[in-house]
């Protein structure tokens, strides 16, 4: 087994240097957020979707723009808002008189790369239509189902509940995002390089640094990267202390889930934490990349009871709790 783990830190190795031109491009358009750069980077390596919440002007709509530039993949940016239609996003039939028959027009989300532009901004119905895309990899359109070309990616940005004029996400279509990633206002210094960016008018292009092959080869290697069977047990436990906490022992805890996570959280955790142990250079998964992916996975999965909002508990507050109290294999 040691060898195969060296085999695979080997490929890690060999891909690490399209990791490196990728956040070269990146930190064209973006100063600071590693954490979103990062997150972005998690979903791109596991194909799973991401959800950006922040309030507005913290780079979460350039970032992801210049993500797709930097990829050379087909791209859609899908502004959300409250008169959209479910037909505007997956498409709709088209009659067509000189000959009696409909013709199907596809809509925006047959891309590799979308981007739901505040996707809270619209309402459930629409926000709905993306489910099965999400999920499946297809659309139905009529009578007729039509596969999405790969790699698929939702990346989507929202601005937190209580701005106005927004619309809470349905519980299934946010299970469908892997990651729930908070994006916060910058340190001061990166603060000060954005102004000055901002106030040069020379503009860096972003260039295509790699190609649709090139991602199924990162997504590949990712998934060769070994995840120790005890690993395996310690994110089932994780996972599980979200719905039965007074199992592990977490006084106080459990008056504050109403519901917690599901299986697909134990999915993504794994999945999550490989993604990470390859941005990280390493051929095998360990305990601290489990816990530094869990908040970000977690978080929109664990849903909070009255009693925690009157106590101002969040659910990055009950992770922690968590995370302290699960024994670390």
């Amino acid at each position: 087994m040691h060898a195969d783990i060296q085999q695979v830190k080997e490929k890690v190795g060999e891909k690490a240097d399209l990791v490196r031109q990728l956040n070269g491009e990146l930190a064209k358009a973006v100063v600071g957020q590693e954490h979103m750069v990062s997150r972005l980077m998690v979903g791109l390596l596991t194909e799973g979707h991401v959800l950006l919440e922040g309030v507005p002007g913290l780079a979460k709509t350039t970032v992801i723009t210049a993500l797709a530039q930097a990829l050379g993949v087909d791209f859609s940016r899908i502004q959300f808002t409250p008169d959209l239609l479910p037909a505007d996003l997956i498409g709709t039939m088209i009659y067509q008189p000189s000959d009696g028959k409909f013709t199907t027009r596809r809509g925006p989300v047959f891309s590799n790369l979308i981007l739901a532009d505040e996707i809270n901004r619209a309402p459930s119905k629409v926000q709905s239509a993306l489910l099965e895309a999400m999920q499946e990899r297809q659309v139905t359109i009529g009578d007729k189902t039509y596969q999405l070309d790969r790699p698929f990616l939702v990346l989507a940005t929202q601005n937190p509940i209580e701005q106005e004029g927004t619309y809470p996400l349905p519980e299934a279509q946010v299970d469908r995002f892997m990651l729930k990633v908070n994006i916060t206002y910058p340190e001061q210094h990166e603060e000060r390089k954005v102004l000055d960016m901002a106030l040069d008018e020379t503009k860096r292009p972003i260039n295509a640094v790699l190609q649709v092959k090139d991602i199924f080869e990162m997504q590949e290697v990712a998934r060769m990267i070994y995840i120790d069977d005890q690993i395996k047990g310690y994110i089932v436990n994780l996972v599980r202390a979200t719905r039965d906490p007074t199992a592990f022992k977490l006084k106080g805890i459990a008056e504050l889930i109403d519901f917690g996570a599901s299986p697909r959280a134990s999915i993504f955790l794994g999945k999550g934490a490989r993604a990470i142990a390859f941005l990280n250079g390493r051929g095998y998964v360990t305990p601290q990349d489990v816990k530094d992916i869990a908040y970000d996975v977690l978080r929109h999965r664990v849903i909070l009871t009255y009693e925690a909002e009157a106590e101002e508990k969040t659910a990055d507050d009950v992770i922690r709790e968590i995370l302290n109290a699960v024994p670390v294999p």
